[in-house]
């Protein structure tokens, strides 16, 4: 697998320090420190471009609404049809997250 390259301590500790944090405000805080606004808005525009895609829009529809380049699109595509599951992962928990608001 390919996430077992990155595999190591100090990622190990990057990743247990997100998930100490515990509100969106926490979470803006930590990676307006870490980040450029670019980088991080590169990251949500990917998510974005997931949920679109599982959803069945169109890579037109997903252009147009998220300013996705089509080699991002087909790049998030990749991921979802061959990668780790990492966006399915996410994806559902947010829908599950929704779902427990209602």
């Amino acid at each position: 697998m390919q996430i077992d390259r990155l595999r190591g301590k100090q990622l190990n500790q990057f990743f247990e320090a997100i998930l100490s944090l515990e509100s969106v405000d926490e979470c803006y805080r930590f990676f307006d420190d870490i980040a450029t606004m670019s980088e991080i808005q590169s990251i949500s525009q990917r998510l974005q471009v997931a949920k679109m895609l599982t959803e069945g829009h169109t890579y037109t529809a997903i252009e147009q609404e998220t300013r996705a380049s089509t080699a991002t699109i087909s790049r998030v595509r990749r991921c979802i049809d061959y990668g780790s599951d990492g966006y399915k992962l996410v994806l559902d928990r947010m829908v599950e997250k929704e779902n427990r608001k209602e």
